[in-house]
């Protein structure tokens, strides 16, 4: 694992719209190994409509420059990115423990399936993958996790154990 690096977990300003839609955009991109056909415009709508006035936004900023993002609500992650240049670096453990301390003792989350490296990660932090579907915007298969501050009465699952 690559060096863990000093970075500033704070709250989204929506001035920093545009730079952060690009980096979710492009985290996402290379994450499910899809190009995203709709207009990034489209994607401002939807953080500004959808996302920030249902979650409280964090972003991760490496020398002033926005390199993570996690979303959340009391009792779900709507969104965690990190930039590809950051993984491996402690930033989303950081930002999924920020998450986890803003919950009520249990999250839930739902990731695409084809995207291992985070059904792995969500998996180390103590997630469980309790059901597989199909988002049908984006038509791909997607798991549902589940975590819980109390000890799990089963053990963890892979999401390919489904």
């Amino acid at each position: 694992m690559a060096t863990d690096i000093d970075f500033k977990l704070v709250a989204f300003d929506p001035v920093r719209t545009v730079e952060l839609v690009r980096m979710w955009r492009a985290s996402f991109e290379d994450a499910v190994g899809i190009v995203d056909p709709h207009p990034i415009e489209e994607q401002h709508l939807y953080l500004m409509t959808e996302v920030a006035p249902k979650s409280a936004i964090r972003v991760a900023l490496f020398e002033d420059k926005i390199v993570g993002l996690v979303a959340a609500e009391r009792q779900s992650v709507l969104q965690l990115y990190v930039h590809k240049d950051y993984q491996r670096r402690g930033l989303g453990r950081r930002m999924l423990n920020w998450a986890k301390e803003q919950s009520d003792g249990t999250l839930w989350l739902y990731t695409f399936a084809q995207n291992r490296r985070a059904c792995s990660f969500y998996e180390r932090e103590g997630f469980r993958a309790v059901a597989r579907g199909f988002e049908p915007h984006w038509k791909l298969a997607d798991v549902r996790y589940e975590w819980s501050a109390a000890p799990a009465a089963t053990e963890v699952r892979p999401a390919d154990s489904l």
